[in-house]
């Protein structure tokens, strides 16, 4: 059940499937779970009444009708909101509905830290997650508050590391924070992965895992250049690419598993979840 337990390269969703169904729900985590993926990745944002959503934006603006930064609103504003149709809901929730997948999360936010150590305490849960997308210093202090969770390098380390591959230099030892890289393809229109990346970083025992990457002629570059996983929007692309390849490797599909997810939207505006009807 630990995070990183998988061999071979990581196949993991972005914001659930971002492409296939709306982003951080349970809905795409259902849709990219019931294609065979193990692994999802989710952000997380604190609410104005200290709850963890799973919502990347500083602002509800780009996804939902109304205007203002996250933090403005309670768990249960967010959920009427929703996006796309479907309720936002808590890093919790996610969790608890898809027991047997593996979570990416980015942490967006400091204020984030300890809610988010405190969910992450249970040995059980602490060791299926893998924090990402936050500074060095945030990750160091929720090791401190959970030690169970897996992190990937913090952004001083990670820039660090890539600037010594793209000159050639070996990169020093103190990079080595983390078991994982998460190297995004490019910001913008700027390239950020080379290919040497992957032998610096696993010259420190660190896994390279790169976003986003939705077209299956890079998917086929970048495991050719030796990298540990990819992070996509398009989960169907990337499991057809690799299922092509033969190194597919679904999640068991358990009998007493769910085939998906039902939501029950209760008076106080919290959602349960459970298996769907069949």
């Amino acid at each position: 059940m630990a995070y990183p337990s998988q061999v071979g390269p990581l196949a993991i969703a972005h914001r659930g499937g971002a492409g296939l169904a709306p982003e951080n729900t349970l809905a795409a985590f259902a849709r990219s779970t019931a294609l065979g993926f193990r692994y999802l990745e989710t952000d997380v944002r604190i609410t104005a009444d200290g709850q963890l959503a799973c919502f990347h934006d500083e602002t509800v603006n780009r996804v939902t009708s109304r205007r203002g930064p996250v933090r403005a609103f309670t768990m249960a504003e967010l959920r009427r909101l929703g996006v796309g149709g479907e309720p936002v809901v808590t890093l919790s929730e996610a969790l608890e509905a898809f027991p047997d997948s593996r979570f990416t999360v980015d942490l967006k936010e400091a204020a984030a830290i300890e809610p988010l150590a405190r969910v992450l305490a249970r040995r059980d849960v602490g060791e299926r997650v893998c924090v990402a997308g936050a500074w060095d210093g945030w990750l160091r202090r929720l090791r401190e508050l959970a030690p169970h969770a897996h992190t990937a390098l913090g952004w001083r380390s990670l820039t660090t590391l890539i600037s010594c591959a793209r000159v050639g230099v070996p990169a020093p030892r103190w990079v080595r924070t983390a078991e994982f890289a998460h190297v995004p393809v490019s910001l913008g229109r700027v390239p950020v992965f080379v290919d040497r990346l992957v032998d610096k970083a696993h010259a420190h025992g660190i896994r390279v895992i790169v976003w986003t990457v939705d077209e299956p002629v890079l998917m086929g570059r970048l495991l050719g250049a030796g990298v540990d996983g990819i992070i996509t929007d398009r989960p169907d692309v990337l499991r057809e690419s690799w299922i092509q390849r033969g190194i597919w490797q679904p999640m068991p599909n358990r009998p007493s598993a769910p085939t998906g997810v039902e939501l029950d939207r209760s008076a106080d505006g919290r959602v349960r979840s459970g298996p769907a009807p069949r």
